[in-house]
Parts: structure tokens; sequence; C-alpha cells
């Protein structure tokens, strides 16, 4: 049984019944240079072969806790569906021309703001700075922003996904895959 079928196939039923929620975001968790966990919400951009995508600027927190410790979990609670998904991987870093094609499927505003601001970097006046980001987006216009050399993606090549199914008698549904040399190992969790 492979996990990331499951995997796909939980997510689509809850994009299928969510109106609200974003299926796609999960908190992505590191281990911070300071050797403290260290976790933020991301989205997940897609599935390639048996690694989960993620994006953004590599120069930020996440990016060099990321380069300096390359494991990561994703996790993911998706509330019509009452499940819960939890993925630890090993982390490579995204080809320069994938990281180009999700760069520019994002809409012109991410693109500028990534352009722009070193995220989650300090700074003195968000007034002035924000000023200087509008006059940049209009005199820009709608033309075509490219990827800057900061900004990028990584790979989470997971080596254990567990899934739970909730169940309102606390005797939820856990299975737990285990990645080995050359296939997954299942094993079913006490509640």
């Amino acid at each position: 049984m492979n996990p990331l079928k499951i995997f796909e196939n939980w997510y689509k039923e809850e994009l299928f019944r969510t109106s609200v929620s974003i299926p796609s975001a999960c908190c992505l968790s590191t281990i911070g240079l300071d050797r403290y966990p260290n976790a933020r919400f991301v989205s997940l951009k897609a599935i390639d072969g048996e690694s989960f995508i993620i994006t953004g600027p590599t120069s930020s927190r996440k990016g060099m806790e990321l380069d300096a410790i390359p494991k990561a979990a994703l996790t993911f609670w998706w509330t019509e569906t009452e499940r819960q998904v939890r993925i630890q991987g090993d982390v490579q870093p995204l080809e320069v021309k994938i990281a180009d094609l999700y760069f520019k499927e994002r809409n012109l505003t991410a693109q500028l703001i990534s352009n722009h601001f070193d995220q989650g970097e300090p700074f003195g006046n968000p007034t002035l700075h924000f000023e200087e980001f509008k006059k940049d987006m209009k005199e820009r216009g709608a033309h075509e922003i490219e990827r800057p050399a900061n900004w990028g993606g990584y790979r989470i090549n997971p080596v254990r996904i567990e899934f739970l199914k909730f169940d309102e008698s606390r005797f939820h549904n856990r299975q737990l895959f285990v990645k080995t040399e050359n296939d997954w190992h299942a094993t079913f969790l006490q509640p």
C-alpha cells in the first residue's frame, strides 16, 4: 500500500468537501539554528513523485534551518474530514527550473513582495517600506518579474507518514508508514 496515494485521496476528499479552509495549508516544523523546534504554516505546492514540495525565500529563517539541518516535518489537519497527516522526511533544495515555474505561478503582488522584502527580517518603518513597494508596483506594471536568487523551494522526501482518522469515541484510527530501502512498512497504532 502506497501512503502517497492515501494522502492524495484524503487531500482530494477534503478539497471536495471544504468551502472555507485551505487543504494545502500545513505546519512545517524545522530544527532551529538554536536547536529549538520551529514551526510555521506554509502551503503545499505539489506532490512530485515521492516528494512533498514547498516554496519560499531560501534566505528566510526556515530556509536557513532547512539548509543547515535538512530534516523537516509537515502536519496537516483537515476539519471537514476530521483527519490528520504527519510527515517526517529528509529535505533537498528544489531544482532551479522547477523553482522558476513555481515563481511564475505566483500572482504579481506576491512576486513583487518576494523581490522587495527579505521575509522575516526586521525593518524600522513599515509605512515607508510599504510606500516604496507601492511605487515599485506602479512602475513595474504587469511586466514579468524575475525570480530572485533567494527564492526557491524544497523537496521533503518522507521517511515516515502517519494517518489519523478522528473518532468521537476517541478510538482514533491511526496508521504509520515507515520507508524501508525499497518499500513502505505499515503498522496500526493504538489510539
